[in-house]
């Protein structure tokens, strides 16, 4: 019989004991040539493991002693993780390969990292946190600088890697104040710790570990590495790195506040306030120079991850549903996004210079109104599926008394529409030039276009966002109580 502890981390057995083994495979026989099937296994594990996650009962338990939850919330944001993570995988397999660049190492750390970040989500133990995303981390530091011929891919390893063990080392100075104040390392212990009595060493431990999540996210003014692991990285692993660590990072964050702290809401409602206001405007006013589509998708996510803070600061199950809701939609529309970077080139080689698509509507028609529709909904306009995303953090923040968080929010969007409509004038109106080749893999238009289809057709009466809604309330609800 397995026991009740294991049946719980079952996903996350499998997929790291798959890792481990597929490890030792690849290494004893052919190496980088299986790389590629391995890329396509992983990626169909994820979808698995995805399905095997929904298809469960929807009941919350917990595993060893409370260290590990298993919770509508954690499912949610697994699944996200999962298909994101396995969209990525299959999207990126032709681009490495190409180039030289598809280790058999990469689909399994990949494979790592995603443990590393349904851990995340699940952790109801300081513990558990670190040991998550330590495991991610460690991971997406080796990713970040696959491409060891290049300087630029191996500063980004190292920047992130030195950053990374910067606030790793002020989330675990901020967990010791909390376990120190509190008594205990597990969530439910340290929230009636909190309740009874919220000291000030409590409080510096609270806002040292939202200092460190604040850089997991890449929230302002914790965001510094971003720019440059972006640009650095090759661009398959940027599409990772804007996609599944997101929602993880975002996961725990909302786990941790309101599993720990979720007795004192008004202590670090203007924490994450301040991270959402600091975060939207800067990533709205530094794109605006930006040239390389690469460093201003990394502002773009900054800006991103602001609204998605502004939903989890309204501190209510209306917010956590709009911030699962919204981290959904900003996957797809990543996923989308970075399915036309990756086809971006010239002569077989990678562009990611933004003036290279002026007049690119005359090559490829069908894929300039890709972009258009990708752009208008990372911009929020109607009724691209973006729109709904910022729709329901704003509602959620007017609605817990933060108007003036949502107003903030208004201006930013409007401010950040400028470069997402930059592009598209790039694309239809820019003088001719010799900029990107009209082709495309197969792979990459199809994950392209059905991505736009779905963000196009979201708002359509009788889809309905997906349903995606009611899921995304259950689940918070699951958290917030």
């Amino acid at each position: 019989m397995i026991s009740a502890d294991i049946q719980t981390v079952m996903p996350e057995i499998i997929l790291a004991v798959y890792a481990m083994l597929a490890l030792l495979v690849a290494v004893y026989t052919t190496k980088d040539a299986m790389a590629p099937l391995l890329t396509w296994v992983t990626s169909g594990l994820f979808v698995l493991l995805a399905f095997y996650i929904g298809a469960g009962e929807a009941v919350t338990t917990t595993a060893f002693d409370g260290m590990f939850n298993n919770d509508g919330f954690a499912r949610f944001a697994k699944i996200v993780i999962l298909i994101s993570a396995a969209s990525v995988l299959v999207m990126s397999q032709e681009y490495m390969q190409k180039r030289d660049l598809l280790r058999f190492e990469y689909p399994l750390l990949v494979a790592l990292s995603v443990v590393g970040m349904m851990v995340m989500v699940s952790a109801g133990d300081l513990m558990a946190l670190y040991m998550g995303l330590e495991l991610q981390s460690l991971a997406l530091y080796v990713v970040a600088s696959l491409r060891r011929d290049s300087l630029k891919s191996t500063e980004a390893g190292l920047k992130y890697f030195v950053l990374g063990a910067l606030s790793s080392g002020l989330l675990l100075y901020g967990a010791s104040l909390t376990y120190g104040f509190a008594g205990t390392t597990l969530f439910s212990g340290i929230m009636a710790a909190a309740s009874a009595d919220f000291s000030l060493g409590l409080l510096f431990g609270v806002v040292f570990m939202l200092a460190g999540f604040a850089f997991k996210v890449s929230a302002a003014p914790f965001h510094m590495w971003t720019p440059d692991v972006y640009e650095g990285s090759p661009t398959p692993v940027t599409a990772f790195f804007a996609t599944a660590p997101k929602v993880a990072a975002m996961g725990l964050f909302a786990r941790v506040v309101h599993d720990a702290f979720g007795g004192i809401v008004a202590e670090w409602q203007q924490i994450v306030a301040f991270l959402a206001v600091a975060s939207m405007f800067w990533g709205a006013v530094a794109a605006i120079s930006q040239r390389d589509i690469k460093r201003l998708m990394a502002y773009s996510s900054i800006a991103h991850m602001g609204f998605a803070l502004m939903g989890l600061a309204a501190g209510t199950v209306l917010g956590v549903q709009a911030m699962l809701i919204y981290m959904a939609i900003y996957v797809t529309m990543n996923v989308g996004t970075f399915a036309f970077i990756l086809g971006m080139e010239k002569d077989g080689r990678p562009i990611t210079d933004i003036e290279s698509l002026k007049s690119y509507s005359k090559k490829q028609p069908l894929m300039s109104l890709v972009v258009l529709i990708m752009m208008f909904s990372l911009a929020g306009v109607p009724p691209m599926l973006g729109f709904f995303g910022k729709f329901y953090v704003l509602r959620a923040a007017y609605d817990a008394g933060l108007g003036w968080l949502a107003v903030a929010g208004v201006v930013a969007s409007v401010i950040g529409a400028f470069y997402y409509l930059r592009i598209v004038y790039y694309v239809y109106f820019g003088e001719d030039t010799d900029g990107v080749d009209g082709t495309m893999s197969p792979v990459l238009w199809t994950a392209a276009v059905v991505t736009a289809a779905i963000v196009l057709l979201a708002w359509v009466p009788g889809i309905n966002l997906f349903g995606i809604e009611t899921i995304a309330q259950a689940a918070a609800e699951t958290l917030v109580n």
